[in-house]
């Protein structure tokens, strides 16, 4: 496997110490599964043709997403746009769930003096135990208030829905979004909600009604509000793009974005989920690991690896013909949309062997057991942007951690999953049915 998974070792021994964090229990470690259950389909997709540069660090959107124009908003759900497997080719319509099998005998926590003991061995001097923003401990400190949504703009209507340009408030920062709202009789609890985190798409090309239009008008016509956050720097929303892995910036508006559709007077605050896709995978799963307030989480082809493998962006080997769409950032050379986080963050904690429980505080992943509700993944085996094994290792990790879970890969499709994407959707509609409407 390429170095992508070089450090896994490390991530699984030591994670439990935080500096300046307080009230909740250390993370526990997750040990990774010999083997992973997962449903598998035949190809069916070509090749992409990649026009969006990725952000240095990955989860980037390609350009072969589904599309749905919006004169077509009110037909069903869109067809991909080669050809489906034949019935007796897909795998049953019943989801394999890995944690319905016996799990293996192993523990999921390590001693604080196991961990001490560890980490002595690899270095005799830690940096810095200065808190950071990113910790999930310090995050968990934080105030994520959101604020009155504003409608900025009606759009035009969707099949059984109204579509909406609107703001909230981040860290002070007027933040726009889409929102969809289902017509026709509110339950008499409101309206199920969606949180929908988008993947990196290069803030000054993005638009709030561009991309994504499909998968939105999927989850919208299924009776469920969407919420669909810009990011601060994104659009017209305020703020500096700061990147979704170095900072807790997105992580931040997703939070916030969360808070306000509870406040919201057609929403049920008792019933929201998340999607993501790709940074917004990770997005999601940091989310979930940071409030309570999320039932259920769905992943597409999410940058859900341990830290710092998170962020490699070695090609995957089942498409080894990926050509490169970026330039490498030098050593202290500022990329092309935010700083040089790794390097600020090795300069002042350290390396991963010096420094395992640092890195391990600001990765989700080490804390799967507070994780507020259960995660569906979906992977392309031939993703191009993040390899399938970052799900792989989420659901081991999650199945150690005994934890609600199942993924579903796709041979031959791309990192939008637009091959498959009548199919995955339905996936995904039917799992916010069961752990988010039916909550």
């Amino acid at each position: 496997m390429s170095r992508f998974w070089i450090g896994l070792s490390w991530s699984l021994a030591a994670v439990v110490l935080l500096a300046g964090c307080g009230g909740r229990p250390g993370p526990t470690v997750t040990p990774q599964l010999a083997a992973a259950t997962v449903s598998s389909l035949p190809a069916t997709a070509v090749d992409p043709v990649e026009t969006f540069p990725a952000q240095s660090g990955g989860g980037g959107v390609t350009a072969d997403e589904p599309t749905l124009a919006p004169s077509a908003m009110s037909t069903s759900l869109p067809r991909p746009a080669t050809a489906q497997p034949s019935p007796t080719a897909m795998p049953s319509p019943t989801p394999v769930v890995p944690t319905a099998a016996p799990l293996p005998q192993a523990t999921a926590t390590i001693s604080v003096a196991t961990t001490l003991a560890a980490t002595a061995t690899l270095t005799t001097t830690i940096p810095s135990t200065d808190p950071y923003p990113l910790q999930i401990e310090v995050m968990r400190q934080q105030a994520y208030p959101g604020s009155a949504i504003v409608i900025e703009q009606t759009l035009a209507p969707g099949a059984n829905y109204n579509r909406y340009v609107v703001s909230y408030l981040s860290d002070g920062n007027r933040i726009h979004a889409l929102m969809t709202v289902p017509t026709g009789p509110k339950p008499a609890t409101g309206w199920p909600a969606i949180i929908f985190n988008h993947g990196f798409i290069p803030p000054a090309q993005y638009r709030t009604t561009e991309r994504y239009i499909a998968y939105v008008d999927a989850i919208a016509r299924s009776g469920y509000i969407v919420f669909k956050s810009d990011y601060r720097g994104h659009g017209n929303s305020e703020g500096t793009p700061e990147g979704g892995y170095g900072t807790p910036a997105y992580t931040d508006d997703v939070l916030n974005a969360l808070a306000s559709v509870k406040a919201y007077k057609d929403a049920d605050p008792n019933r929201i989920g998340m999607w993501g896709h790709s940074m917004g995978g990770q997005l999601t799963l940091r989310a979930m690991v940071v409030s309570k307030d999320i039932k259920a989480g769905v992943i597409w082809g999410g940058a859900v690896a341990p830290y710092p493998n998170v962020f490699d962006r070695t090609a995957n080997p089942a498409r080894p013909t990926r050509v490169p769409r970026e330039t490498p950032v030098p050593l202290g050379g500022l990329g092309p949309y935010g700083r040089p986080w790794r390097q600020e963050l090795t300069a002042k904690y350290g390396t991963p062997a010096q420094n395992p429980a640092f890195w391990a505080s600001i990765s989700p992943n080490s804390y799967l057991a507070d994780i507020s509700g259960p995660l569906q993944l979906q992977h392309s085996v031939t993703d191009e942007e993040v390899p399938v094994a970052a799900s792989k290792t989420l659901l081991a990790e999650m199945q150690a951690a005994r934890k609600p879970v199942e993924l579903y890969t796709y041979a031959g499709d791309n990192h939008n999953i637009s091959g498959n994407f009548k199919l995955a959707m339905q996936r995904t509609i039917a799992f916010f049915d069961k752990y988010v409407k039916g909550s």
